[in-house]
């Protein structure tokens, strides 16, 4: 199963951006979305498929974190 993972967009280099996975740097693409720096964004196979607002992409972080504590994911 696959899934997305929000991230918090560091720095924009063209369609290609860092994002911020709890503490980890990740190279992403932005082709499929406008983002800014110091957006959330929705990942996806290292796409960007959705801006997130910061809340909801913290309410995902902790139903992810929920699901790892309880060895779900």
């Amino acid at each position: 199963m696959c899934i997305a993972i929000p991230g918090k967009v560091t720095a924009i280099d063209g369609s290609k951006a860092k994002a911020d996975f709890s503490g980890n740097a990740v190279s992403i693409h932005l082709g499929l979305v406008d983002a800014a720096v110091g957006d959330y964004v929705l990942v996806h196979a290292g796409c960007a498929i959705e801006v997130l607002t910061k809340e909801r992409a913290e309410e995902m972080l902790s139903l992810l974190h929920e699901l790892e504590e309880l060895g779900l994911s």
